[in-house]
C-alpha cells in the first residue's frame, strides 16, 4: 500500500467513523420536512387509487394488496441511509455511484490529510509539488485530486515505457 493510499484511506475510515457512515438505514421523517407537499400529493394519489379500487367490482378483491404494497413501500421514504465512503470506490463509475454518488469528486479533503501529505517522507517531491500546484489552483481539492497524484504518475510511467 502506498503512502498516499494509506493516508487517505486512513481519513476515509475517519470521516466514516464521525459522520456515523455505516450503510445502516435509518428512522428519519426529514423526507416530510424537505418535501411536504410531495408526501401530501403522494397521500392523496394513494387515497384516490385507493377509491377506485373501492368502488370498481373487478378491483376491489385486491384492495389489501394495494393497501400492503403502500405500505411497503412508503416505508423506505421513512429511512434514511449514510453510505460508507471507501477508497476502493474513487474513480469506478459503476452501479455503486448511484448509491454513493461521485463523493470523491464533491467531497473536498481536509487539510490535516493534505499537511500530512506534505509532510510525509515517503511521498516524492515530484508529487508534492504537483499536490502544492493543484491547491494554488483549485482554492480546495477534492478525494479524487489526491488519487490522482498516485495514480497520474503510474500512467505516465505507463506511456513513457517502451513497447
Amino acid at each position: 500500500m502506498s503512502e498516499i493510499q494509506r493516508l487517505l484511506t486512513a481519513t476515509i475510515e475517519q470521516l466514516n467513523h464521525q459522520e456515523k457512515r455505516d450503510n445502516r438505514p435509518r428512522l428519519s421523517i426529514s423526507f416530510i420536512r424537505n418535501h411536504p407537499w410531495l408526501f401530501i400529493t403522494m397521500y392523496l394519489g394513494w387515497f384516490a387509487t385507493l377509491a377506485v379500487m373501492m368502488l370498481s367490482p373487478t378491483l376491489a378483491d385486491s384492495v389489501w394488496l394495494l393497501v400492503v404494497l403502500f405500505i411497503l413501500l412508503n416505508g423506505f421514504f421513512f429511512f434514511d441511509v449514510n453510505p460508507r465512503y471507501h477508497y476502493s470506490d474513487i474513480d469506478v463509475l459503476d452501479l455503486r455511484v448511484c448509491y454513493n454518488g461521485e463523493w470523491y469528486n464533491t467531497r473536498f479533503a481536509p487539510t490535516s490529510l493534505i499537511d500530512s501529505i506534505l509532510n510525509s517522507p515517503r511521498i516524492t517531491a515530484q508529487q508534492k509539488a504537483q499536490l502544492r500546484k493543484m491547491v494554488a489552483t483549485k482554492g480546495e481539492i477534492s478525494f479524487y485530486d489526491i488519487w490522482s497524484l498516485e495514480h497520474a504518475s503510474a500512467i505516465k510511467n505507463v506511456a513513457v515505457a517502451p513497447a
